[in-house]
């Protein structure tokens, strides 16, 4: 929905000096499983690019080997959730197109549209793309290689693998690639995974009735309102918007759309833009990078980038409505792996699938990277004043991964119990009030992480 504000000369101002630029080409034409090049450019909506160091990770500390792993993902890449976009776009060529008024290169993005559309029609709107399985089955295999041990213990004790989704077509359909994946790498797992179970309070919480002043927030805050606005109404997405339209349309067609109509139009093409690479696989041949210059697809993203930090990210200092309810989810990782050491679970693995609007929270309670830093009052978040990224905090198949390493028993005291996090599969250090085992390492005492992420 566009909204409008009055810009005041201040926030023009610190707008301007903030925003980013990234390099990068924006092609849609990617091999299955590739990343598109300049993923910034994308937000949220990026395709998985996973970004460990296979072969460089750390090894544990003498004499811990792995005995638990979970995870928390979103869903993999798939398809828009509605045709709206796209009805609108191809709204309005149609209306070009009667009057003679496309250039060359408008007259080439309806069938790209429709294209796009059909595609993800026969797949099903907001259904898990193949690109989007592949994620999770690649995923999968790689967390299956780097806990050999681990994975064979599980088949050797006959340990459950607990799988756990939101319920919704795309998570559920994530977690059937993913556990494939685990399975075509190790087929001695197959009748360990057991079904999976939905556990919306735990993996859709943003819309469960508990959190009804996370909800309000959303429709009705007056704060995120403005500051959206203010965002919204800076002068250059009017001037973006107008370059695409002037790229597309003749110039008296263009002149005669408002500046709100030429926005609208502009940003749905934007949104049908960063969803096409996660149909690389049923739409080949759709490419929308001609259609969009890197630096209005740039404003674009930050504006996406604005309102996914301000609604799920670190928002507002001095707020935690946006994050606080991910705290069900942090509560249940520590409390799965504490019950693991404790003996009172048998579990070998648990692995939950979600979406980005729980993965955003958790990586703010969390302070994982790029999700440390809310915004100050009358400092809107920017690109140059914050490293908040979509793309980076959560891509399609964005995971966050803890493994859990058991020490032998000495002088009579139980064995100790270690925890290495990964995030998007990255060893990633817990919050700076975390103190792991040892200066630079990625290890950290269970007790440890028992205090340190305790959360009101």
């Amino acid at each position: 929905m566009k909204r409008t504000a009055p810009l005041s000369a201040a926030m023009a101002i610190s707008l301007a000096a903030g925003v980013l630029v990234t390099a990068g080409t924006a092609s849609a034409r990617e091999t299955p499983g590739a990343s598109p090049a300049g993923r910034d450019l994308y937000g949220t909506k990026a395709p998985y690019a996973p970004q460990g160091r296979p072969g460089h990770y750390q090894k544990a500390p003498k004499g811990f080997v792995p005995v638990f792993t979970e995870n928390v993902a979103r869903h993999g890449s798939r398809a828009m959730t509605d045709s709206g976009d796209g009805d609108a776009v191809l709204a309005v060529l149609r209306r070009a197109q009667d009057q003679g008024a496309l250039t060359g290169l408008g007259a080439q993005l309806g069938p790209q549209v429709q294209s796009l559309l059909a595609a993800a029609s026969a797949l099903g709107y907001g259904n898990l793309s193949a690109r989007g399985a592949e994620e999770h089955r690649q995923t999968a295999l790689r967390m299956e290689q780097r806990l050999a041990p681990l994975f064979a213990g599980i088949a050797a004790r006959h340990e459950p693998i607990v799988v756990e989704t939101s319920g919704v077509a795309r998570a559920v359909a994530s977690a059937g690639a993913f556990t494939g994946g685990l399975v075509s790498g190790d087929p001695a797992l197959a009748g360990l995974v057991k079904a999976p179970v939905t556990d919306k309070n735990l993996l859709y919480f943003h819309k469960q009735p508990q959190n009804a002043d996370y909800q309000a927030y959303v429709k009705s805050d007056p704060e995120l309102a403005e500051v959206l606005s203010r965002i919204d109404g800076d002068p250059r997405t009017a001037e973006a918007a107008h370059r695409v339209v002037a790229r597309l349309f003749r110039e008296g067609f263009a002149a005669a759309l408002s500046a709100e109509e030429q926005v609208s139009f502009a940003r749905a093409l934007y949104q049908l833009y960063s969803a096409a690479p996660d149909l690389g696989v049923e739409a080949p041949d759709v490419d929308l990078a001609p259609f969009l210059e890197r630096r209005d697809a740039r404003w674009f993203a930050y504006l996406d980038d604005a309102e996914e930090f301000y609604q799920k990210g670190p928002a507002f200092s001095g707020r935690t409505i946006t994050y606080k309810m991910a705290g069900v989810l942090l509560d249940d990782l520590l409390a799965q792996a504490e019950a693991k050491a404790a003996g009172t679970n048998g579990n070998g693995a648990v692995l939950r699938f979600t979406h980005a609007e729980e993965i955003e929270p958790l990586a703010a309670l969390m302070g994982l990277p790029g999700s440390t830093e809310p915004a100050g009052s009358g400092q809107p978040y920017t690109y140059g004043n914050n490293p908040w990224r979509g793309a980076q905090v959560s891509p399609m198949a964005a995971n966050v991964q803890w493994d859990l390493f058991a020490g032998p028993p000495s002088e009579g005291r139980p064995a100790a119990y270690l925890v290495r996090m990964l995030y998007n599969e990255k060893e990633t250090a817990f919050k700076s009030s975390c103190r792991p085992v040892a200066k630079g390492s990625y290890f950290y005492g269970l007790d440890e992480l028992k205090h340190c992420l305790a959360h009101g």
